[in-house]
């Protein structure tokens, strides 16, 4: 349907969607899906053979060149849409934050209420509807003082812009323990005798909470360990990340580039279950911390350790293994000359998350002292060039006959080893 209104334009007096309006016609989101349906349509006719001037259509390098060209600029348009529509939508994201909070403390209120029958109402019950308020109320002011940011979702947004899967188990683990001893500070509040106020303070030994504790120690440790791993490997060109338009909910199971990874998706369902069990023992023991038996919180402590040795893992340094010259069908085997298309062969040349035009079209080839930005080469449905395992570039003709280096700079700014090469008249 997108492709099918970018061929037929936009509507009569709908502007280019620089607002952030949100959804309305002319807002981020509608400007970014029709950026997204001309490029694909450009590409496509590319693909296919059309939409090629006279000039160029007679040389094999000048039109490859040429509609490289074209679909830089128009990925970068779609690029800028894709920051916009990313802006806006953290900035509505306390606002949502807010209906949020509101559904749960109501779902909250429904579920006691329908407890409540037969039994009545306790006073723990009204200490876990206040804690709960009190909770949801500092989530949503510290959303709206931070709405520019993203609201909640500020401190468990990592630095390329996707949400962190370690800050979001911490920042759970934070919230419910900070939700169970304000319910204990609710019944203390109410208690009215000293005996039930000694058996109140008696639930925040360490004896009781030790399991809770440990994980929560863990969990805040490995948020702040993984920041640390990531940071270093990136500065040591081990890592490659580039930067997203905006967060995801599917950031917590994936890895940059979409795919779903196995470390990341047992820590959230692990620690999930954990947190599930502990709040059912909230629920029934309510004056006291929940005492998370020993064997569940060595299985998230385990999940933990898993997940930081997958953070260790993960990543690479690009690699070039071999560059040939290329050679089309007819063509005589010779050497590389200048003018020549050669191949170069290896791994890691595209980071995850770097597939779309814009950041592929970032990618340069250094040959001797030159800078040859690679070709963007349409397909059906994407790109024959480059791909994370083969680069096909130019020779140009400013790089000097004789022995030359090779290197690929990919979409990061992560340098892979040099290469040798041979370059004759």
């Amino acid at each position: 349907m997108a492709v099918q209104e970018a061929r037929q334009g936009p509507e009569p007096g709908a502007h280019d969607g620089g607002c952030a309006c949100g959804d309305c016609p002319h807002g981020a989101r509608e400007g970014h899906r029709r950026a997204v349906a001309a490029f694909l349509v450009k590409r496509d006719e590319f693909a296919a053979g059309q939409g090629l001037p006279a000039a160029v259509a007679h040389s094999a390098s000048a039109s490859r060149q040429w509609v490289s060209e074209e679909l830089t600029q128009s990925a970068e348009r779609v690029a800028e849409r894709g920051r916009a529509e990313g802006e806006s939508w953290l900035s509505r994201v306390w606002q949502r934050t807010a209906c949020t909070v509101g559904a749960a403390v109501v779902a909250l209120l429904l579920v006691q209420s329908l407890t409540a029958i037969g039994a009545g109402w306790t006073a723990a019950r009204t200490a876990g509807l206040l804690a709960a308020l009190l909770v949801g109320g500092a989530l949503t002011a510290a959303s709206w003082l931070h709405r520019a940011r993203g609201g909640a979702l500020a401190p468990v947004i990592g630095e390329d812009n996707r949400l962190s899967t370690s800050r979001v188990v911490a920042a759970a683990w934070v919230l419910f323990v900070a939700y169970a001893v304000l319910v204990l500070v609710g019944r203390l509040a109410a208690a009215s005798g000293p005996a039930e106020r000694d058996a109140l303070i008696s639930g925040l030994d360490l004896a009781r909470g030790a399991g809770a504790v440990t994980v929560l120690a863990v969990v805040c440790a490995i948020a702040v360990l993984v920041r640390r791993v990531v940071g270093l490997r990136v500065l040591g060109q081990r890592l490659q990340k580039v930067r997203a338009h905006r967060p995801r909910a599917a950031d917590l199971l994936t890895d940059d580039a979409g795919r779903g990874t196995f470390a990341d998706i047992q820590y959230v369902v692990i620690s999930a279950v954990a947190l599930a069990f502990a709040a059912v023992r909230l629920a029934r023991r309510p004056d006291q911390l929940p005492d998370l038996p020993w064997g569940l919180a060595v299985v998230v402590l385990v999940s933990a350790a898993t997940y930081l040795a997958g953070k260790y893992a993960e990543g690479g340094r690009p690699v070039i293994l071999s560059v040939v010259r290329s050679r089309e069908a007819g063509d005589l085997d010779g050497p590389i000359r200048t003018g020549d298309d050669i191949e170069i062969r290896g791994a890691g040349f595209v980071p995850p998350g770097a597939q779309s035009a814009d950041r592929l079209s970032r990618m340069v080839v250094r040959i001797g002292a030159v800078h040859v930005h690679v070709p963007l080469v349409p397909v059906t449905g994407g790109f024959s060039n480059p791909t994370d395992a083969v680069l096909t570039v130019p020779v140009p003709a400013e790089v000097e006959p004789g022995r030359a280096e090779v290197q690929v700079i990919t979409a990061a700014g992560v340098e892979t080893n040099r290469y040798a090469i041979d370059v004759t008249d």
